[in-house]
């Protein structure tokens, strides 16, 4: 995607004489592959074209890249928190490239909507550059996940709001397969979100202040076109961006991966507490149901067994089998009722009249009716 600026048409020429079969428009650039690849490096295309990268592949790659001027993002900042081969950065001259990827050797099974996709998570882009530092804490918890990083590698500046993502960076943590439970253990350490809007007197002053070379900057690239993260930029220096947690504080990546395992630890054992009590649900109503199924069967046994001759006589399977449920709850309700021995005999006269009918006494044997 093509965020800031629309391609040219020459643009457009160049990108066409790479792939002929590419859907390309003056903001984007679509292909699928079912063999081969692209002819062309996505990197070198990034730094020429687009703003925003997604790719996937069914074997179970998934990569996205984001490029955002050098006055948005410090080049610096970006290598601060992208460290591992999971996620890693670089800057040119004017911007400056976030490359993230996500491996699974189990593959995608799924079908994805590639472009919508991407569109869901191209905003994190105005995001980061005004001044919210959460999709970079994820690249480096993309790492932490993947095993890139020292245990006693220090924990980043912790951003805000960590627990309380926004749209597109959940759906950036989805497509990255970010693991929830380390998620989770990073969030403990965020400071929930505060609503930073300013007021309009705020803003006059602090647009008073700015020096005249920069407003002159701001108008110039207004004029231009260029000005797509330029809302953000300068609220980012409204505001400032300052560390959240102190260095003190800081946790290792171990403590994050420590802290993870816990939240793991507690959530699955709290899985399998609910699915003991459901369990325990189910078997407490089905052995209610089951007992006033037999307090109706004691009211008139005989109709029962009747009923079960009357099944039997039909000869299709799904009655032989309603015969057999049946006939298994006359069981219980002897045993309850300490007629076993009078069932018993019931069931060797029945085997005897339909001996000849191997279907139903195999039926008879696997429930073990005897």
């Amino acid at each position: 995607m093509a965020v800031d600026q629309a391609l040219t048409p020459k643009q457009q020429d160049e990108l066409r004489a790479v792939s002929t079969r590419g859907r390309i428009t003056a903001s984007s650039f679509v292909n699928e592959y079912q063999w081969g690849d692209l002819k062309a490096d996505p990197a070198k295309w990034m730094e020429r074209y687009f703003d925003a990268h997604l790719y996937l592949a069914n074997w179970g790659t998934r990569r996205i890249m984001l490029r955002l001027p050098r006055a948005a993002l410090v080049p610096e900042t970006a290598a601060r928190f992208c460290v591992g081969e999971s996620a890693g950065s670089w800057a040119t001259r004017t911007h400056v490239v976030i490359d993230l990827r996500s491996e699974d050797e189990d593959g995608d099974e799924a079908w994805w909507d590639e472009e919508g996709r991407l569109a869901a998570i191209a905003p994190v882009r105005a995001d980061l550059a005004g001044g919210d530092q959460r999709l970079l804490y994820l690249a480096w918890l993309l790492c932490l996940q993947n095993q890139e990083l020292d245990d006693d590698e220090p924990e980043p500046p912790v951003p805000a709001g960590l627990a309380e993502l926004s749209g597109p960076l959940r759906a950036l943590a989805d497509f990255l397969r970010l693991d929830p439970d380390l998620l989770d253990a990073a969030a403990r350490a965020s400071r929930p979100l505060t609503d930073k809007k300013p007021s309009v007197a705020a803003l006059r002053r602090w647009v008073k202040g700015l020096p005249e070379a920069d407003k002159d900057e701001v108008l110039v690239r207004l004029l231009r076109g260029d000005a797509g993260l330029l809302r953000s930029e300068l609220l980012r220096r409204f505001h400032g961006v300052a560390e959240e947690v102190p260095a003190g504080e800081r946790r290792t990546a171990g403590d994050v991966v420590a802290a993870a395992e816990k939240r793991r630890s507690l959530r699955q054992q709290q899985i399998r507490e609910r699915e003991a009590a459901e369990r325990r649900r189910r078997e407490e109503a089905a052995a209610a149901a089951r007992e006033r199924r037999l307090n109706g069967l004691a009211r008139n046994p005989v109709l029962a067994w009747n009923q079960v001759d009357e099944l039997i006589s039909t000869k299709r399977p799904k009655d032989y089998d309603a015969a057999v449920a049946l006939l298994r709850d006359l069981q219980a309700l002897a045993a309850r009722e300490g007629e076993i021995f009078e069932f018993a005999e019931q069931m060797t006269r029945l085997r005897e009249r339909h001996a000849r009918k191997p279907s139903l006494i195999d039926r008879f044997d696997r429930a073990r009716l005897d």
